[in-house]
Order: C-alpha cells, then structure tokens, then sequence
C-alpha cells in the first residue's frame, strides 16, 4: 500500500503530486479533503504536463540561443 497526495479538479479528474508506477491495475481509495491546495502545490501539479513540452529536441533547439555552448 501506498499514500500520495493529489489534487481532485471540481469536474472530478483527479492529479498526483507524483507518478506513480503499479505492475498492474490496482484499487485505490480517495479521500476528498474540506481544504483548497496551497498554491505551490497546484504549480508542482503543472511542472509533470509542461515537462512533456519542455524536455522534447525540438524546445532545446529553440532556447540554444540563449545557452552558450550548446547552440545547433
């Protein structure tokens, strides 16, 4: 068993703080909370979307201007 934090969205879809990685389809419980997330918190949710966009060839192609070294 295992606990981690997340976020539910008023629409239901719920966001891990982290990834997590099962072998196989699991169970799990959600507790809803009767508190809003801090809002560093919904910013760390952000970071895992946005790194899929960050980490591709095609984005350090366009920022190599500004990292001396590494331009293409």
């Amino acid at each position: 068993m295992k606990t981690v934090e997340a976020i539910m969205e008023p629409g239901g879809e719920v966001r891990l703080f982290e990834p997590v990685q099962v072998p196989s389809p699991r169970r799990a419980l959600v507790t809803i909370l009767d508190e809003a997330p801090i809002i560093h918190e919904t910013a760390l949710l952000s970071e895992a979307a946005l790194a899929e966009d960050w980490n591709r060839a095609e984005e350090d192609a366009a920022w190599a201007h500004l990292q001396p070294g590494k331009s293409s």
